[in-house]
């Protein structure tokens, strides 16, 4: 099993122990990425309502924006699409500084 492989299984194994548990969740997934990238494609991040979450999309401020905007998901009932890269009035805020950009599909989970 390669390492991507193993990741998004793993991910999904925590989102149906957190389903189970009778958590409200959504599933954030990278869909594309350009230039340099800190994850690749298919990569997951699970969070729960509480904002409580496992696996990862990007890193840094990256994740919190996207743990943040998962919430928001889970409330909403509604699955939004996320893209981060860096500009250079934006670089140190929330953003990739390593240059790339990434597209990042945030889906609340229904049972």
């Amino acid at each position: 099993m390669t390492e991507t492989s193993f990741e998004k299984f793993d991910a999904l194994m925590v989102a149906q122990n957190w389903v189970n548990e009778g958590r409200k969740i959504a599933i954030a997934t990278v869909v594309e990425t350009w230039g340099s990238a800190p994850r690749p494609t298919g990569s997951h991040l699970v969070i729960d309502s509480e904002g409580n979450f496992e696996g990862s999309v990007s890193g840094g401020c990256v994740e919190g924006a996207v743990v943040f905007d998962a919430v928001d998901a889970i409330e909403s009932g509604k699955p939004t699409m996320l893209e981060f890269g860096v500009a250079d009035e934006t670089a140190w805020e929330v953003g990739l500084s390593c240059g790339g950009r990434i597209k990042v599909y945030v889906e609340p989970v229904t049972t």
